[in-house]
């Protein structure tokens, strides 16, 4: 189901982040465990070759110091030659001691005249220093696991992608104002954000979609469930009227809602309220006997509405909870046919009036729904035939556009098989579980 919809909507998610696939300075997190180890290593090598250079002495600094070092001391030095190599603080220890045979003068203080101990730590020092200060640097330098920058979406980084999407959506069926919402809700949330690797536009890209579909599918409505207990305990039957054009399923769909409720534990009664159709009448008939529901019925051709009528008596007498009207199939642009419809719910004035609609037609069920809805005014929506239906045009946008919750899905011929629709189900179809 929906695969025409998974398909789109994971193309855009794609082209949104190949936008930014080749932007500098934005970099793309490792997944695989060899490159974060990798990664580890070649940082762990830099730190060393820093700490290698700065414990170093300088060769400027060592030739400095032996040239002014005297011939005693260089034998000296060669007897101890291992010491004078580990030790670096063997200048240090030669500086004190020539101050202390030469004391310091006004012209030493004032002067530039230094000695080389001095000049060499005074290198050493200075040294140290700049080393410290390139590590200091180099921490703050954004490295594999750092964020090289933040790149703020703009409206020219999506814009070509979400008018290829509209199109796209138009194509499946979806509704013109239906797209149009979603494009503008994906643009809102993602324009102006900030990305810091590109693994975060997909993300947010399709968390902007999923968020755009599922304020599409909120739409508030009747649980038919909390109903039928209601009927259950005040003993007045909650009376159900389908309404819809010929040939999207109204007889079926009855037939397995009555299977549902009878597992749950209601009593339903069917009205065979269709008499204008050739066989309608046998048709329902035989369902009611498989499922073992009651029925009433008269002659073709007789008054629908007394039809209705007598099955909600039948349902008061008998305590049963629930009524189900079936009614002949019209176009909804058949006036006769609708004003016969309007008089079945004058007379029996029913709780619910539903929506039968086919998945397969696309936009044209979402034309009758309004048109059906303008008549007798709708409660809910049923749609047939939607494990049959790739595109999920119309199960997108029929119930945002009449602004009445899809209640149903009819998936297949069986009497079980009918699902409650949830919009967090639709959600999870389209872009797959916990994603």
């Amino acid at each position: 189901m929906f695969d025409f919809l998974k398909k789109k909507f994971s193309g855009t998610v794609g082209k949104v982040s190949d936008k930014f696939s080749d932007e500098e300075g934005l970099p793309e997190e490792p997944t695989d465990q060899k490159e974060i180890e990798s990664a580890k290593g070649k940082k762990a090598e830099e730190t060393s070759t820093k700490e290698e250079k700065i414990s170093t002495p300088s060769a400027k600094t060592e030739a400095i110091t032996s040239a002014d070092t005297p011939l005693e001391s260089i034998k000296e030095s060669s007897e101890s030659s291992k010491e004078e190599k580990t030790s670096r603080f063997s200048i240090f220890r030669r500086k004190s001691a020539d101050k202390d045979k030469f004391p310091e003068t006004d012209k030493d203080k004032s002067g530039d005249n230094r000695s080389p101990e001095d000049i060499g730590e005074t290198s050493v020092e200075s040294g140290s220093e700049e080393a410290k200060s390139k590590e200091k640097s180099s921490e703050s330098e954004p490295g594999m696991f750092g964020f090289a920058t933040h790149k703020t979406i703009s409206q020219g980084d999506v814009e070509d992608v979400l008018f290829e999407l509209e199109l796209s959506l138009l194509e499946g069926d979806v509704a013109m104002e239906v797209a149009e919402k979603i494009i503008k809700s994906v643009e809102t949330d993602l324009v102006g954000r900030k990305i810091k690797r590109r693994s975060d536009v997909a993300q947010y890209t399709q968390e902007a979609l999923k968020n755009a579909i599922s304020e599409i599918l909120m739409v508030e409505g009747p649980d038919v469930n909390v109903l039928a207990l209601e009927a259950q305990r005040t003993g007045e039957p909650l009376k159900i009227m389908f309404v819809g054009i010929n040939g999207t399923g109204k007889t079926t769909t009855i037939s397995k809602l009555s299977d549902y409720f009878v597992s749950k534990g209601f009593t339903p009664v069917i009205a065979a309220s269709d008499t204008f159709r050739a066989g309608a009448i046998e048709q329902i008939t035989h369902h009611a006997e498989k499922l073992q529901v009651k029925i009433i019925k008269h002659q073709k051709g007789a008054d629908p509405a007394a039809v209705a009528y007598d099955a909600v008596e039948h349902a008061r007498a008998q305590k049963k909870e629930l009524v189900f009207i079936d009614t002949a199939g019209r176009m909804q642009t058949n006036i006769n046919l609708m004003d016969e419809m309007k008089k079945i719910q004058r007379v029996v004035k029913p709780d619910l009036v539903i929506f039968v609609g086919d998945a397969l037609t696309g936009n044209d069920v979402v034309e009758q729904a309004t048109k059906f809805n303008d008549a007798v005014g709708l409660d809910g929506i049923i749609l047939t035939k939607a494990d049959a239906d790739a595109k999920g045009g119309a199960a997108l946008s029929i119930g945002y556009v009449v602004q009445k919750p899809i209640l149903y899905l009819g998936v297949g011929q069986g009497y079980k098989d009918i699902i409650e629709f949830k919009p967090d189900w639709m959600v999870e179809q389209i872009f797959g579980a916990n994603t």
